[in-house]
């Protein structure tokens, strides 16, 4: 299936309708989320890297023109004047790993009006999911205050492609490894794994499947000690360990139950048979609020794995999200529907740490010792540098999540940041807004919407 068809109808047939009315002229886009789901007082920007490399290769080839007339059961002749259209716009976007918050754009796109249309759909849904992911993943690495976090969502991902990007999110919010191995390959991501309950069940019981494992593994173990009852499992692994010789760099993993208290028994048991530097491995169905538990409670748990909850962002999985023309032809145009207002204009977010972040228009001065976050990623369809590393990202990740006020990165009622508006985009914004609402007052009863120039197009300057 071709990245070109993976669109919604719509945006093709507004598209074919933008190029048979000669609408090429340059439209800009903003990609942003309108409210931040409950439970979190910020997100983390993710999914640009992809969004670029689908916009770079974008080009309407014969193939897609033949699905398009088939999904409109319309001559694929019909559809011949998408047929080559590539992506040559701008793309300024917030790089991947920065904190960002309502209403601030992700990513604004400058290109003819067709272009910038047919490409809405797959960029609010790299953005979008891979946003949510990294916004949940980062709070299990607030939660674990310091302690490792490993991805073990793969299995419970929607398939495979997006366990990949929970594993490189995951990387990117600082996360000390994955199990995925595609993962682990492709973007050099440190791989972890241990053993499940069917390896244990698989031999005649817990200290023959320990040193079975052992003997294959010469490096370090960890011993899953749970399948049958925890405490002796915990008995049988220390004792295998000490007859083997091995302790530093090895662990036990907890799978089940109450994992505080199984966490303390352990690790008196390990300390009182000589392996105080056998860590202590915790996982099963855990987020960020179980793990901020644990630590708050004091459990001995040196590294946590989380899985099924973070791929997926259970708790907010979608964000309120939209692509929204905001400049056409050099006029601002804007939105007006109830409860979904939209600010026109191409805008920067400029942050300074000790206030408020400020959208603005792009070219407005920065205010008093802020930086613009959006940058100009994307030229001419191509990158203006090389592409970017979820390495770099994590630093930036950090970076912003250690300027954070407390209550923002709570994980119990968080305290959601908010940005505000400068002055120049306020006065935009209400100029706009009288000629549209003048527009509609002058339109004689009785007089459609389309009898005259269309309200998009006739915003703005003269």
């Amino acid at each position: 299936m071709s990245d070109v068809t993976t669109t919604d109808l719509y945006e093709v047939t507004m598209a074919l309708s933008y190029l048979r009315e000669d609408m090429r002229a340059p439209a800009t886009f903003s990609l942003f989320v309108r409210d931040l789901p409950p439970g979190r007082g910020f997100l983390v920007a993710a999914g640009l890297e992809p969004a670029l490399d689908f916009l770079a290769r974008y080009r309407v080839e014969r193939e897609d023109i033949q699905t398009f007339a088939a999904a409109l059961h319309r001559s694929p002749k019909d559809l011949e004047p998408l047929l080559g259209l590539t992506f040559d716009g701008e793309v300024r976007a917030v790089p991947e790993g920065h904190v960002v918050l309502a209403g601030e754009p992700l990513l604004e796109v400058t290109a003819p009006l067709p272009q910038a249309q047919l490409v809405e759909t797959y960029l609010l849904n790299q953005l979008c999911h891979q946003t949510a992911v990294a916004s949940k993943a980062v709070r299990c690495v607030l939660a674990a205050a310091g302690r490792p976090v490993v991805d073990f969502s793969l299995r419970r991902t929607h398939g495979p492609w997006a366990g990949l990007q929970a594993a490189r999110l995951g990387a990117l919010v600082g996360f000390a490894g994955t199990s995925n191995v595609a993962a682990a390959g492709a973007l050099g991501i440190p791989a972890s794994g241990t053993m499940a309950h069917s390896y244990i069940e698989a031999f005649p019981d817990e200290e023959e499947a320990f040193h079975a494992f052992a003997r294959t593994h010469p490096g370090p173990v960890t011993f899953l000690v749970d399948t049958y009852d925890t405490d002796a499992g915990v008995r049988t692994a220390a004792r295998v360990l000490n007859e083997i010789g091995r302790g530093p760099g090895c662990a036990i993993r907890l799978d089940s139950g109450d994992l505080g208290e199984l966490a303390r028994r352990a690790r008196a048991t390990l300390d009182a048979a000589g392996l105080p530097d056998v860590r202590i491995t915790a996982s099963g169905g855990l987020d960020e609020y179980a793990v901020a538990d644990l630590v708050r409670s004091g459990a001995p748990i040196d590294v946590y794995a989380v899985g099924t909850k973070i791929g997926v962002a259970a708790d907010a999985p979608y964000l309120d999200a939209a692509y929204k023309l905001v400049e056409y032809d050099g006029r601002p145009v804007m939105k007006l529907s109830s409860a979904k207002v939209t600010a026109p204009g191409r805008k920067q977010v400029f942050r300074n740490l000790t206030h408020p972040d400020v959208i603005g228009l792009w070219d407005e001065e920065p205010p008093d010792a802020a930086r613009p976050l959006l940058r100009t990623v994307m030229r001419g369809g191509r990158r203006t540098g090389a592409p970017d590393r979820w390495e770099y990202a994590q630093a930036r990740c950090a970076h912003d999540i250690a300027a954070l006020p407390a209550p923002a990165r709570s994980i119990e009622n968080p305290m959601p940041l908010r940005a505000v508006r400068s002055r120049a985009l306020e006065d935009l914004t209400k100029r706009v807004r009288e000629e549209i609402e003048t527009r509609f007052r002058a339109r004689p009863p009785g007089v459609a919407a389309n009898a005259g120039p269309s309200i998009t197009r006739g915003l703005g300057h003269r």
